[in-house]
């Protein structure tokens, strides 16, 4: 369970450095693989990361001064920042304040929360913490679609504003460091929107020779056609790396697209999603919104997003840090960060907000 430590070594705020280096004090090894984890030899981990390391932004000079806007809209909802807390599980056992505390802190700094099927809270008592903030909820595909069903209803009752299918998870990526530290999300944890909740299977483990994947646990793309059925809420669907199933996921009637590898927790080898981002975008015009999640960790990695055509990026790991070392406070303090590291990089590349391929220039 995650502890407080609220200051860096030296008594100030952390550098992000050091906020990893303390979560990993607060959280047990099985939590702290967890987090970390990726597939196999985590290479789609460090490329998510590597693509931001060596991706540049250009300083202009003599851009003079004026107003600097962070905000834009995500399908039709004004938000503080272009960005979102990405769907993670099981955030209660990171911190008492779990999943609640995150939304208040996202919610009191005008930020979209993206709340996963297998949160330890209930999706209503989220909603409760979030309070007037935005909200969207992720749906993991459920076999029985009676309880699929509940849970988007569920959702749009408690004031959920879109519905974010995951859609790379016919079941889950071998996760070696998870393995070995006992962890498996697929295992019965305590999930806060009931025991019917089923999560993606894992299989594979033991199976010699063919191996069939049950046609009700995967979802497809008639999928999308039946949520749009179910309920008037727009659909987001996350975990798209093809310019092939952007196209599809149009066709289908999605409203926005989150170009995401699961954080490289999925498929080892999978490409860096900042690296495919322009080649969704260039696929799908304006057309539906785009977003990115996977290896997003500073203020400039956001506006290098919205650079290469991003609305908006989903941080997933840093905000688990954050709420490791200090709850619903660490999580506010890294916000409150991400701002001020967002708006110093808009002042000096010129930028006036962001909108567009990086916004308007000053110069």
């Amino acid at each position: 369970m995650g502890t407080s430590e609220r200051s860096g070594p030296a008594g100030g705020p952390f550098t992000l450095s050091e906020l990893e280096e303390a979560a990993g004090r607060c959280l047990e090894p099985r939590l702290w693989a967890y987090v970390q984890g990726g597939a196999g030899e985590e290479r789609t981990v460090r490329a998510n990361r590597a693509a931001f390391e060596t991706a540049t932004l250009t300083p202009r000079a003599l851009a003079g001064g004026g107003e600097f806007d962070p905000r834009t809209r995500l399908l039709g909802h004004e938000v503080g920042l272009p960005l979102f807390v990405a769907p993670m599980a099981y955030q209660g056992q990171i911190h008492p304040d779990g999943e609640a505390g995150v939304a208040r802190a996202a919610a009191g700094a005008g930020v979209l929360t993206v709340v996963s099927t297998l949160s330890t809270a209930s999706l209503e008592e989220v909603a409760r913490a979030s309070g007037d903030g935005l909200r969207w909820f992720q749906l993991y595909h459920q076999p029985d679609a009676a309880v699929g069903r509940r849970l988007v209803e569920r959702a749009e009752r408690a004031g959920y504003s879109a519905l974010v299918l995951t859609a790379d998870t016919p079941l889950l990526g071998v996760r070696d460091r998870q393995a070995r530290s006992g962890f498996a999300i697929d295992s019965r944890q305590p999930v806060g929107n009931g025991a019917d909740i089923v999560p993606p299977a894992r299989g594979l483990a033991g199976v010699a020779g063919r191996y069939r994947v049950d046609p009700p646990t995967a979802p497809t793309w008639e999928t999308i056609d039946v949520l749009r059925e179910w309920t008037r809420l727009p659909i987001v669907v996350k975990g798209i790396l093809d310019p092939r199933d952007a196209e599809a996921c149009v066709a289908h009637g999605a409203a926005a697209i989150v170009v995401s590898n699961h954080g490289g927790r999925q498929l080892d080898g999978a490409p860096a999603t900042l690296e495919v981002l322009p080649k969704v975008v260039t696929a799908v015009g304006h057309r539906v919104e785009v977003y990115l999640d996977g290896g997003v960790r500073r203020g400039s990695d956001i506006l290098v997003a919205i650079d290469r055509g991003a609305r908006a990026v989903g941080i997933g790991r840093p905000i688990l840090w954050a709420l490791a070392v200090g709850g619903e406070r660490g999580v506010a303090d890294y916000l409150g960060q991400l701002r001020t590291e967002l708006l110093a990089a808009m002042v000096l590349t010129g930028r006036a907000d962001v909108s567009g391929a990086g916004g308007p220039s000053r110069s």
